[in-house]
This record gives C-alpha cells, sequence and structure tokens, in this order.
C-alpha cells in the first residue's frame, strides 16, 4: 500500500504569512552566499539537497485528507479536509471527467474535517460513485447542510455524481474496497472513530482527533491492540504533552509522546504526526519532529518506530 497526504492541518486550513516567506527566503540566500550557483539547475540542486526541509519546503496548510493506495482500481480516502479539493482536481486531471469510484472513510463531522466536499469536483459530474462511511448518526445530514444555503452557493441536489451514506458500527469488521476495515470510538467532543485498514498483510491506523488518557490502563491497553504492529500510524499530535494535560485538557487531541509510548507497546513501525497545529510555523513542526526522533531513540527499548511528520503531499510505500 501507498499513503499519499493531500491535508494534515488541525483544526482549521492556514497559509504561510508573507513574514515567513520572506524568512525563508533570507535563510536561503545567507546559506547559498559564495556557492556560485548560477544556474537554474545548480540553484535547483541546491535547494532540494543542502537546505533543511523548513527552509526548502513546507508542511502545508490543507485540513485533513489522506489517501490509501492498495492497488485496486477504487479512491480509497480517510476525511475531506480541504485537502480534498486538490486530491479531487489531480483525479480529474490524470483519469478523465468519469468512472471513478471513491470509498470514504470519515473520522467524524467537525467543519475541517468535511470542508472539502464542496469543492471535491469528481462528486459534480455524473458517472461517477462516492461512498461515505461513518458511524456517526448524522452523517448524511452534515454533509447536506454544508452544501446548502446560507452556507455554500450550490445545493447538494447540483452534485451529480452518485452519491451514498453508509453507516458503520465500532469494533466490527469490513470488507471494503479489497480491506479489512474496522472503526473505533475515540476521545473527542461528539466522538471521533479511528479506523484500522488492513490488506495483504499491511496496516495502516488512522486515528486522528483523539485523546488519550494516560491515567486509564483500560483505554491505553485498548488502543495498543488496535494499533498492534501496524506498518503505519497516523497519530493526531496537535498538542505538547503539558497543554494536553493541563490547559487543553479534555480538548479531544494528543501528543507527540503519547504517541511514541504507545506505538512502542504496540510495536508498530512506523508513526506519522498529524493534525499539526494550525499557530504552528514549518521551523516549529520541523524542531518537533526532531524532538520526537530523540524521544523514540532515548526510549526505546528492543524495537524501533520510525517516526515521520506529515506533510501535504508526503507519500509513504508501505
Amino acid at each position: 500500500m501507498r499513503v499519499r497526504f493531500w491535508g494534515t492541518r488541525g483544526s482549521i486550513p492556514v497559509a504561510m504569512t508573507s513574514a515567513e516567506v520572506k524568512r525563508k527566503l533570507v535563510t536561503a540566500l545567507v546559506a547559498a552566499a559564495g556557492r556560485g550557483l548560477d544556474t537554474p539547475g545548480k540553484a535547483r540542486a541546491f535547494v532540494e539537497w543542502e537546505l533543511d526541509f523548513s527552509v526548502s519546503h513546507t508542511f502545508g496548510g490543507n485540513s485533513s485528507c489522506v489517501q490509501i493506495e492498495t492497488g485496486g482500481p477504487d479512491y480509497v480516502v480517510c476525511d475531506l479536509g480541504s485537502g480534498a479539493r486538490g486530491l479531487g482536481n489531480t483525479v480529474l486531471a490524470t483519469g478523465g471527467p468519469r468512472g471513478h469510484r471513491f470509498h470514504v472513510f470519515m473520522s467524524h463531522l467537525h467543519w475541517d474535517h468535511i470542508m472539502g466536499f464542496p469543492f471535491f469536483m469528481p462528486a459534480y459530474l455524473p458517472g461517477n460513485h462516492v461512498t461515505i462511511y461513518g458511524c456517526h448518526e448524522r452523517l448524511e445530514e452534515a454533509f447536506r447542510r454544508q452544501n446548502a444555503a446560507p452556507s455554500f452557493p450550490v445545493d447538494f441536489s447540483r452534485m451529480e455524481a452518485r452519491i451514498e451514506f453508509v453507516r458503520l458500527e465500532p469494533e466490527r469488521d469490513y470488507e471494503i474496497a479489497g480491506l479489512r476495515v474496522r472503526a473505533k470510538r475515540q476521545h473527542h467532543g461528539g466522538d471521533s472513530y479511528g479506523y484500522r485498514l488492513e490488506r495483504d498483510g499491511k496496516v495502516v491506523v488512522y486515528s486522528t482527533d483523539s485523546e488519550h488518557k494516560q491515567d486509564d490502563p483500560e483505554e491505553v491497553r485498548a488502543f495498543v491492540e488496535f494499533f498492534r504492529e501496524a506498518d503505519l500510524v497516523i497519530f493526531d499530535a496537535q498538542y505538547s504533552l503539558a497543554d494536553a494535560i493541563s490547559v487543553k485538557e479534555d480538548w479531544g487531541h494528543s501528543s507527540n509522546v503519547v504517541g511514541v509510548e504507545m506505538c512502542q507497546l504496540a510495536r508498530a513501525r512506523r508513526l506519522c504526526l498529524f493534525h499539526h497545529e494550525p499557530i504552528f510555523d514549518d521551523e516549529r513542526i520541523a524542531a518537533l519532529l526532531a524532538e520526537t526522533r530523540r524521544l523514540e531513540e532515548i526510549t526505546r527499548r528492543d524495537h524501533r518506530v520510525e517516526v515521520h511528520a506529515a506533510y501535504d503531499g508526503l507519500e509513504l510505500t508501505l
């Protein structure tokens, strides 16, 4: 399987400010001084291979949307935040306007996780088929209300693709799009659900908008089993540990520290920090990644967890 990240921010989409762009330019120009970068090829190679990621790239600003490529003909997607716009446009540009089948697994119905759907162009074109799965009773209502006045000028009825809504039961296995899928309820306002998706011995766990109460051993054990030996755990690490257990307790998000601990206990192979805090700039997220990798190294026993930080455009092959 291959996992593609189209949106990785939490709570609300964000864009780089002009001050952040200038700071990157100044850092790059100083680093390039005296290097004779007098051709586009030389400059491009310098940017790609010698500058830190936080200077040469960006973690992006779209809200949650993750694609899981299974090798099958259908598209498998987790959440429809603002990153869904780029996904839909890419599908149409590379595969034409019709004949596409999408299976979408919704963690929950907060706006940052559904706001991309009104701009998901395959849904407006006949000949496409979108099935939206979730465990919430008001799953269909949330999408229809979003595509209606006064929130949006194009009504849901104008979407000409075949759109279906399917309620799932947590803790039950389903066979969908060649995957074995199981949902698990998570601690978040209004509830959210994580998904364990398995195919041909490979496992991806998508677990965003989840607060883990470390003082509840039974809950910890349950999630460790949910993450058990996953090839990739996409984990809500929006807060620092200090924030998660103090001023932002019960806000429904977790931290990088908890992610490392739970993945070590579960013997997961990769941890991907996700749902980045919207006030964090690229430098802060890069520093958080470095801190998390160091934490994993010093707390490691007999199992290594490879740590990544998700960014818009990241691809991970399992």
